[in-house]
């Protein structure tokens, strides 16, 4: 076990952006380059910021749209594996969320597209098993 192996929680928090439009239900994925996955918009937390903050304003760099929350999930653990190969302890704060303004866009920085998807087509992409149980959650709230 390494020092990082025992390092403090990384501590973050996204959106899984739902719009209902009369029996469709849409959701917002993004996709990162960096790590070649399909997921819901979610990063770090900045020094001071609440967990709210951190989810509204990850939610509108990396989707262009404006959010706000419904109903917040209970926390996602998992550890992650560095660059240098040492694993890392994870939070993610997730928020069901529904857009009030902006343009579904991604700008390219650390999400290279931002797509609606029916709850279908976002439970094929998920690449991750827990993002599609957070998924299905989201769609028996929202």
């Amino acid at each position: 076990m390494t020092l990082a192996d025992e390092a403090e929680e990384i501590v973050a928090a996204g959106g899984v952006v739902l719009e209902r439009r009369n029996e469709n239900v849409r959701v917002v994925l993004i996709h990162r380059p960096k790590y070649r996955d399909w997921s819901f918009p979610k990063g770090k937390a900045e020094p001071g910021e609440s967990v709210t903050e951190t989810a509204l304003r990850e939610v509108k760099e990396e989707t262009g749209l404006d959010c706000r929350i419904v109903q917040e999930f209970r926390p996602v653990r998992y550890s992650y594996r560095t660059a240098k190969g040492n694993l890392r302890p994870k939070v993610v704060h997730y928020f069901l969320m529904e857009p009030v303004g902006g343009r579904l866009e991604a700008p390219g920085r650390e999400a290279d597209a931002a797509e609606w998807c029916d709850a279908a087509e976002a439970s094929r992409k998920l690449t991750y098993e827990r993002d599609r149980a957070l998924l299905q959650e989201a769609l028996q709230l929202g």
